[in-house]
C-alpha cells in the first residue's frame, strides 16, 4: 500500500497543478511561475543527491574507495540518455519556445507542450520506481520514509508543471475540462514508468546503484538544461535563486528527517 501511494503521489501533484485552470482566468503570473520553477529545481537537485546519489554510494560500499564508480557512471549515462531523448523527440520548452530542430515536425503546440512534460516525467517516474525497488530489494540502504519523501518532493515539483500545461492550452481556446485533462494526463507517464521499473527490478537488482544514479543524472539534466534557465529569464534570477535554495533545503530536511 505504501508503494502504491508513493507511486501515485507525484501524479496527484501534477493533477492539482492542472486544476489551476479552474481558478485562474488568464495565464499564470510570470513572477509566480519563475518562483515555482526555481523552487522545483531546488527540490529536484536535493532529491537527486540525498534520495538517489548517496544511496547509490551506500549500496556500493563493498567496493571500498571505488564505491563512487557506480554513482559517477550512472549520472553520466543518465545525462546522456536525456540529452539523446531531448534531441530525438520534438517538443517545446515550457516557456513556449520551439526546440531547435523540431520546427520541421508538424505537431501542434498543445502536443509539443505535453511532450515536453512527458520527457521530464520519464526520469522522475523511473527515479520513483528505482527507489521503491531499492526499498524492496536492498532493505537498509533506503527506507520507505525516504522513498516517500522523494515522491512528495517530485509531487511538489510537478505542481507547476501541471499548471504550465493546462493554462496555455486553455488560452488556446480549449475548454477548462479538456485543458485540465491534458495537464493531468501529462503526468500519467510517471506511475507507468515507476511500475515498469519495479516489475523489472528483480532482474536488474545487481546494477541498482547504477540505476539510482542514472535517475539522478536524468533529473539533473532536466533541471540544468530546462528549469533553471527558464526560471532565471526576464530578470527573475534573484528571486528564482532564493526559491531554489528554499526548495533545496526543504527537500533535504524531508529526506534526512524521514530517512
Amino acid at each position: 500500500m505504501n508503494i502504491l501511494i508513493g507511486i501515485l503521489i507525484p501524479f496527484v501533484g501534477t493533477s492539482l497543478g492542472a486544476a489551476c485552470v479552474y481558478l485562474m482566468k488568464k495565464e499564470m503570473n510570470k513572477k509566480v511561475n519563475k518562483i515555482l520553477l526555481g523552487f522545483a529545481s531546488g527540490v529536484m537537485i536535493a532529491a537527486s543527491v540525498w534520495s538517489l546519489i548517496i544511496p547509490s554510494i551506500d549500496i556500493s560500499k563493498d567496493m571500498g574507495k571505488l564505491s563512487f564508480i557506480p554513482a559517477a557512471v550512472g549520472i553520466l549515462v543518465g545525462i546522456m540518455f536525456l540529452y539523446s531523448l531531448d534531441k530525438i523527440i520534438p517538443h517545446i520548452h515550457v516557456d513556449g519556445k520551439n526546440e531547435e530542430g523540431s520546427k520541421n515536425y508538424k505537431l501542434s503546440k498543445t502536443t509539443k507542450l505535453v511532450l515536453s512534460v512527458v520527457i521530464h516525467n520519464i526520469p522522475e517516474g523511473m527515479a520513483i520506481g528505482i527507489v521503491f525497488a531499492a526499498v524492496m530489494n536492498e532493505g537498509g540502504a533506503i527506507t520507505i520514509a525516504s522513498a516517500l519523501a522523494l515522491s512528495i518532493g517530485i509531487a511538489i515539483q510537478n505542481f507547476p508543471e501541471g499548471a504550465i500545461i493546462s493554462m496555455p492550452i486553455r488560452s488556446e481556446g480549449l475548454s477548462k475540462n479538456k485543458a485540465f485533462l491534458y495537464g493531468a494526463l501529462s503526468g500519467i507517464v510517471e506511475p507507468i514508468a515507476a511500475v515498469i521499473t519495479i516489475i523489472f527490478s528483480s532482474v536488474v537488482s545487481p546494477i541498482m546503484p547504477y540505476l539510482l544514479s542514472f535517475a539522478a543524472g536524468a533529473m539533473i539534466f532536466v533541471v540544468v538544461e530546462e528549469l533553471i534557465p527558464e526560471a532565471a529569464e526576464d530578470n527573475f534570477s534573484d528571486i528564482s535563486a532564493i526559491a531554489f535554495s528554499i526548495g533545496f533545503v526543504i527537500m533535504m530536511i524531508l529526506d534526512v528527517a524521514l530517512s
